[in-house]
């Protein structure tokens, strides 16, 4: 018997299109006794994993000289939104060797996106 027939993985729609490389703000939901707040972790995705669980990425950041890094599930139902601030160049698809990198020479080029002119009607009557 397969897992897939008994675990239905459940997206989660609050997590858009990912790829090694992008910088992202994640918002997740923390409870705190009786209340709960929403906390922000913004920094670059440096992994990603796919599996019959649904999958996961990883989100590293370097704060006061010292790396922190997040591994949220995306099934998870404590994520309350991830919002890709910036797409970053990466041609490998696990991003480890960042941690061996200072901050300043941990950045990446910026992916662009192809733009596509449209024709102004003028043109196409002449």
């Amino acid at each position: 018997m397969d897992i897939r027939q008994l675990i239905e993985p459940t997206v989660n729609e609050n997590i858009p299109r990912l790829s090694p490389g992008d910088t992202v703000r994640v918002s997740l939901r923390v409870k705190e006794g009786d209340r709960e707040r929403v906390q922000h972790f913004q920094g670059m995705v440096i992994r990603m994993r796919r599996g019959v669980d649904g999958g996961r990425f990883t989100v590293r950041r370097v704060t006061y000289g010292v790396g922190v890094e997040y591994t949220i599930p995306f099934q998870s139902p404590l994520v309350d939104g991830v919002e890709v601030l910036r797409h970053g160049k990466a041609r490998r698809a696990k991003l480890y060797y960042m941690r061996n990198l200072s901050a300043k020479r941990a950045r990446l080029k910026e992916r662009r996106a192809k733009v596509v002119q449209p024709q102004s009607s003028d043109d196409a009557d002449s």
